[in-house]
């Protein structure tokens, strides 16, 4: 067992060897728990592969029909499609006298069935909306999904659908030019048309581009076929199994350990469609606090005088930081739901001086008679039990322990209202971690498949079924337990372990990176499929987590730093590999003057940008887009977009290539087809499909603009909420029309559900020889601070007039005096830049000329 860490110096050789000598004896050893240690990568057990020779195809005996589809008689077995929309389907596979099943991460089951027309043949059984026909083949069943214009979009291969020995599989037909993205957390590219998958949630500590298990669980994916989109969930919370063209050109298939056949189909055409009905199915994101969308800054190792004197150090550097992280050394002896003193009282100082904090927060509860969570877990019967009713115990940082049941609800109940410790004391933000769950001493680093979650109803679940849920239902406990403590306050909650639909309870950061250039490369198509798997909140961790004493150079760090200041969720956080002063720290300031410049350039112009991101999630909780996009999300259409991996949009209108590649200064930029597009930095305009080059010196990110787009930006701000936004600048890149969508409201309570909230509707056009601005506020239900506008155009010509109604703007001689003025503009004829300062109220549209 010793075999399975690896030792990083003596002392913490020593307290390994301690532990494991305790959970084999039975002896206690007080106190001793590594402080920091590493593991290796970690897998599961090998494989289980199908046996194809044993697939026993079915046939249809006979078919009745259901108010929201079909009944299938299937001999043995009975088959459902359920049509939930016009264009979503629900497919199971029971055996006979089974119920349909349905996991926690559905949110919603209430739909309202679409008009549908059946129509039998000798052959087939066939539903139709107004936007998809379901055909079902009889003789040898399978399902054959077509559009309203009758291309077929998805259909079932001639393997057809069933059990293998308890094994749930599908089989469906694909061609070489279908390509598939999603399935959640996975490393390498983003393509994934050849590659094997599978999915165990899994510690997998160090992992590489080929490491196949990794973190969270998201069984879903999106097909793209003749530019056309279509998506599958396979809601089983078993082990799974994805080859996706792997073995043959033909075809491709997905199974799982065990548990039953149910899974979603989703009728596009656009990507945008599949994740607004997938996320319709299993939860969209509820609107963040603001402040989790500024800088985080965190670091496995922190002293209390550490985290006082870190966030100290970014005020006094003019480095914008929102949020400070208290990793597992906060607590006392690392209990959950306990202080070490000295650390409470770093984070009351952190508090006083506008700081946000995050407490880290482990499912492992420690095995001490004397401890009270310990207490009231045992006398609840709240714990994981073993196959013969005792409580399970396991290995993690406080030493033997014992592992909530989250499956049951009063346990939900219990850890949520026990976060009243750390909310009391004045923390924020909560921290999931090791919630795979990981377990030192157990097999493959997790419970043995047969431990015992008991149920609510009866419904009590092995670890093998419940093992990818484990997350999801203690982000559900964490979540609610916050609305219980905070009540009226937005939760902020960061998870490690995913199942689908735990997007609706918390952010994800993608777990123990390396610091190492093959990191930075593959966050981004990682982050790419999590936001096409409706997780827009997604993460890394910034200048990588583990081995940054070997490997985070200036050069790595600038260059993360430039791709993480655009990231949803933007934290730099790092493993401490030893405690006794060698460890170099990875802050910003660690690298030098230039990287310190590069790193305050880059986190400025996110808070610059806030209103912008702020609105994206606002349209990520409207209809689960993702707020980092590969290029393929907006432009399906451009095939030179399917398989780009080192490019990506931040949000719906700016386009980022950054290096990835040491030594690189400079490189290659595809421009997708349909948009023109225009250099942040030199304001050169390109037109779409074509590939440019450009430079890239250490302290420059490539970003592209769309023309015919309006960013809203502020000033920028040292944490968010510094300023009253007092004047929204809206950044215009005209070419003929420009619109915008602005939403506003209190950013940190839920009253915007109450609709307290304000949408106002900006449009700029060109008009024959003018230009113009004119605003509609649709809703205003929210008492803003905002007083104006700055309409800032590019490109722009110094005008003869500006003119609203009768009222006449004076021009000014520099952007300074025009920021003292209520009206006016000015005319930067060196950057060829035109400012118009309006009044918020301004009833009528402005006129350049």
């Amino acid at each position: 067992m010793i075999k399975k860490f690896k030792m990083l110096n003596n002392s913490k050789k020593l307290a390994q060897v301690a532990i494991c000598f305790s959970l084999l004896t039975g002896t206690v050893v007080s106190n001793v728990i590594p402080p920091i240690t590493a593991f290796a990568e970690t897998q599961p057990e090998a494989d289980t592969p199908l046996n194809k020779e044993n697939l026993k195809p079915l046939s249809v005996q006979s078919v009745e029909k259901l108010e929201n589809g079909v009944k299938i008689n299937l001999g043995e077995y009975v088959g459902y499609v359920h049509l939930l929309d016009k264009d979503i389907a629900k497919v199971s596979v029971l055996k006979k006298g089974e119920d349909e099943y349905n996991s926690p991460g559905i949110a919603k089951q209430d739909w309202d069935t679409p008009r549908f027309k059946t129509e039998e043949t000798k052959d087939e059984y066939i539903l139709s909306t107004d936007e998809i026909t379901v055909q079902i083949r009889k003789d040898k069943f399978g399902i054959k999904f077509l559009d309203k214009q009758g291309n077929v979009i998805n259909e079932d291969a001639e393997q057809g659908v069933g059990y293998e020995n308890g094994k749930p599989y599908v089989f469906k037909k694909t061609d070489k030019n279908e390509n598939f993205y999603g399935f959640g957390e996975q490393s390498g590219g983003l393509n994934k048309r050849g590659k094997s998958i599978g999915m165990w949630n899994t510690d997998a500590y160090s992992y590489n581009k080929n490491t196949k298990y990794l973190y969270t669980t998201i069984p879903f994916f999106i097909g793209l076929k003749d530019q056309k989109a279509y998506g599958i969930f396979f809601d089983n919370t078993n082990r799974s199994y994805y080859e996706m063209a792997s073995e043959k050109d033909d075809y491709y298939y997905f199974y799982a350990n065990g548990g039953k056949l149910t899974y979603y189909f989703i009728n596009g055409p656009k990507i945008g469609d599949v994740i607004d009905k997938y996320t319709e199915l299993t939860g969209k994101i509820n609107m963040p606090p603001q402040w989790s969308l500024g800088f985080h800054q965190s670091k496995w190792g922190y002293s209390p005088d550490d985290l006082v004197n870190v966030a100290q150090t970014y005020r006094d550097k003019k480095i914008p930081l929102d949020t400070m992280h208290f990793d597992i050394d906060y607590m006392d002896g690392y209990r959950v739901f306990t202080w070490d003193e000295k650390f409470k009282k770093a984070l009351s100082t952190l508090k006083n001086n506008g700081f946000h904090a995050i407490a880290i927060n482990d499912p492992a509860v420690k095995q001490d008679e004397n401890y009270s969570v310990y207490q009231e877990g045992t006398k609840g019967n709240f714990w994981a039990k073993n196959p013969d009713g005792s409580t399970f115990i396991g290995a993690v940082w406080p030493g033997p322990s014992a592992f909530p049941n989250f499956h049951k609800k009063d346990v939900r109940d219990w850890w949520g209202n026990s976060l009243s410790t750390l909310f009391n004391a004045g923390i924020d933000g909560i921290w999931n971690d090791m919630n795979e769950p990981a377990v030192f001493d157990g097999p493959y680093h997790t419970m043995p498949l047969d431990i015992k979650f008991e149920g609510d109803k009866g419904d009590d679940l092995l670890h093998t079924e419940y093992h990818n849920l484990y997350g999801h239902d203690e982000a559900d406990a964490t979540y609610n337990g916050f609305l219980k403590n905070k009540p009226n306050t937005r939760p902020f909650v960061l998870t490690r372990d995913m199942y689908a639909g735990t997007q609706r309870y918390a952010a994800l950061w993608t777990g123990d990176n390396v610091s190492n250039w093959e990191h930075l490369q593959m966050s981004i198509p990682m982050n790419s499929n999590i936001g096409l798997s409706g997780v827009p909140f997604v993460g890394n961790d910034i200048g990588g987590f583990a081995k940054q004493d070997e490997f985070t150079t200036p050069e790595l760090f600038a260059r993360w730093i430039e791709v993480g200041a655009f990231l949803p969720f933007a934290r730099d956080h790092y493993d401490s590999s030893s405690k006794n002063g060698t460890a170099k720290g990875q802050e910003p300031w660690q690298f030098g003057k230039d990287v310190e410049d590069i790193s305050r350039k880059y986190i400025s112009m996110r808070y610059e940008l806030m209103p912008y991101l702020y609105n994206q999630f606002k349209k990520s909780a409207d209809n689960g887009q993702p707020v980092q996009q590969p290029l393929v999300y907006q432009f399906q259409n451009d095939m030179n977009t399917y398989n780009i991996e080192d490019q990506f949009m931040f949000g719906d209108s700016l386009m980022l290539a950054p290096v990835v590649t040491q030594g690189q200064t400079r490189r290659q930029v595809y421009l997708p087809a349909g948009e023109k597009w225009v250099d942040y930095w030199t304001g050169k305009e390109f037109d779409g499909n074509q590939t440019i080059t450009v430079n890239a010196d250490l302290g420059t990110l490539p970003i592209f603009v769309k023309k015919d787009t309006i960013i809203p930006r502020q000033e920028v701000e040292q944490y968010t909420g510094e300023k009253k936004l007092e004047n929204l600048i809206l950044d215009t890149y005209l070419d003929k029309e420009a619109s915008y969508s602005f939403y506003e409201d209190d950013a940190s309570t839920l009253d915007y559900e109450k609709g307290e909230y304000n949408v106002t509707n900006f449009k700029v056009e060109k008009k024959g020889n003018h230009i113009e601005f004119e605003q509609d506020k649709k809703t205003q239900k929210f008492a803003s601070d905002i007083k104006s506008y700055t309409l800032k155009l590019h490109d722009a010509e110094d005008p003869k007039k500006v003119q609203a109604g009768n009222n006449k703007y004076d021009k000014v001689g520099s952007a300074e005096e025009l920021n003292k003025q209520q009206t006016g503009y000015y005319f930067d004829a060196a950057e060829k830049v035109l400012y118009v300062k309006i009044p918020v109220n301004e009833k009528h549209k402005v006129n350049i000329q």
